[in-house]
């Protein structure tokens, strides 16, 4: 069931996007892409079969923390997980990023495997 597979990429770099698109599809996944946070939230509006949203977290505009609270206070989008996918590997940006809704945290450069594991995990 492809449609129960379907992964939105919310990233302002459009080569962070290819690449992870590219890992996705050869996994099987069927990914949608924006390159910021409303651009994602008018996807995930339009789109009601996306299982998983991986989310970049520092974006200009609606950065990624932002969209997740826009995502929690509308009914039909929080139950929806995102995976927090960011270059912050400081000490505490995990947290941060779990704490603001986020049900799993990715750090880039992505380590593919513990990728897959997350998807497969909520999706």
């Amino acid at each position: 069931m492809e449609d129960q597979k379907k992964v939105l990429i919310i990233d302002d770099d459009n080569r962070n996007i290819f690449a992870l698109t590219a890992v996705l599809k050869s996994k099987g996944y069927h990914c949608l892409s924006a390159i910021g946070g409303e651009e994602g939230l008018q996807l995930l509006e339009e789109q009601k079969d996306i299982a998983v949203v991986l989310m970049d977290m520092m974006m200009p505009g609606m950065d990624g923390y932002e969209a997740m609270a826009k995502m929690n206070e509308d009914p039909e989008l929080k139950g929806i997980p995102v995976i927090a996918v960011t270059a912050q590997a400081m000490l505490g940006d995990r947290e941060r990023c779990l704490n603001a809704g986020a049900v799993g945290y990715v750090s880039k450069p992505i380590n593919v495997d513990t990728l897959t594991d997350l998807l497969v995990k909520y999706i």
